[in-house]
This record gives structure tokens, C-alpha cells and sequence, in this order.
């Protein structure tokens, strides 16, 4: 469980990079559209380990205000799950193409942080591509400046 608390801070610390940067430049609409989709995701899967009958949307528009809002709350929900639930547990859940799984909690929470590592990739490429630097936000250059504990 610490690994996984630690990978969370640094999801979490690593999307506000990416926030805060994005304020900086002309922001890409297609960058913030994949940011919106980053933590669309992450309610989604919070919803399936809580048993939310209701999906949460994956694709979500949102602005960079609410995106900010929204990383806010959902380090706090994701330390809760880390700390209430037992990591091992199965979740039963339907994906977007009508298909059945159940997977474990921790299996869940690997892939969320993986996730949202792969489209912050996605959004450096387009950042770059509009002629700008993207944020920096390696896990490694956390640690190393110990921007997560």
C-alpha cells in the first residue's frame, strides 16, 4: 500500500504540473480535452471499486479551472480507497464496449496511475507539437526533488 499511496501523490502532483504549465502557454484544446479525459477516468474507476450504479463520464469537457477542482478532490478519495479498502478485493464492472470484468482493486489503482502516465505523454506530444516545452513531470524528477514523499 505505501508504493501505491506514493504513486498517487505523484498522479496527482504530475497532473498539476501539467495544470500549471497549460496556464502558461496556449493550451491546446486537444491537450485539455485528454486532461478532462484523465480524471473522467479516474472518477469512473473510483465509481466501479464504490459500487456507483452510475458511470461517471469519460470524456468529460472541462475547463482548466475544474480540472484543478477535481485533481484536489480526487487525491482525497483515492488516499480513502487506499486506506478503507482491501486492495484485493474483486470489482465486477461493465466497460464502455458492453463487456464484463472483475479485477482486483489493486490491478485498478496500477492501471489508473499507468493511465494517466500514458496521456500526460499524449498532451507533452501536443504541447510540443504547438511549438512549446512541455511540462516536466517524470516520476523520477518528483522523487529526485522530493515533490512526493
Amino acid at each position: 500500500m505505501p508504493e501505491l499511496h506514493r504513486l498517487f501523490e505523484y498522479d496527482t502532483w504530475a497532473n498539476r504540473e501539467v495544470i500549471s504549465h497549460l496556464r502558461r502557454i496556449a493550451v491546446p484544446p486537444r491537450a485539455l480535452t485528454i486532461l478532462s479525459h484523465i480524471l473522467g477516468a479516474e472518477w469512473l474507476w473510483l465509481g466501479r471499486i464504490h459500487g456507483d450504479p452510475k458511470p461517471a463520464v469519460v470524456w468529460p469537457q472541462l475547463t482548466l479551472d475544474e480540472c484543478e477542482a477535481q485533481t484536489r478532490v480526487l487525491l482525497v478519495e483515492w488516499i480513502r480507497t487506499l486506506h478503507e479498502e482491501d486492495l484485493s478485493r474483486r470489482v465486477d464492472y461493465t466497460n464502455s464496449q458492453g463487456e464484463r470484468w472483475s479485477n482486483t482493486i489493486e490491478d485498478i489503482l496500477t492501471h489508473v496511475v499507468l493511465h494517466g502516465t500514458y496521456h500526460r505523454g499524449q498532451i507533452a506530444t501536443i504541447v510540443r507539437q504547438s511549438g512549446e516545452t512541455p511540462a516536466y513531470t517524470d516520476y523520477i524528477h518528483a522523487v529526485r526533488q522530493g515533490l512526493v514523499d
